[in-house]
């Protein structure tokens, strides 16, 4: 598997980690917010936004690549948690 192969198995797992995140970003942008720290729940929203924007260039550069490729035994993550 040559490194643009192992990038097209890489980077779903890394658009759907920072899906995941973001949302817990903006859960906790609402939990702050209802704490009365509207400061904390911005910063939290703008990190939120951030991911949105990592995740369209990862998009991008997945769509330049050739798209999503398994990766070998069927593995969707490459490494572990």
């Amino acid at each position: 598997m040559d490194d643009l192969d192992k990038l097209r198995v890489m980077l779903p797992h890394w658009i759907e980690h920072n899906s995941g995140h973001g949302g817990e970003f903006l859960q906790w942008a609402g939990i702050m917010e209802a704490a009365g720290k509207p400061d904390i729940a911005e910063l939290l929203k703008r990190a939120a936004a951030s991911l949105r924007n990592a995740e369209a260039a990862l998009e991008d550069a997945m769509g330049k690549a050739g798209g999503p490729l398994a990766a070998p035994g069927g593995s969707h993550h490459p490494h572990p948690h």
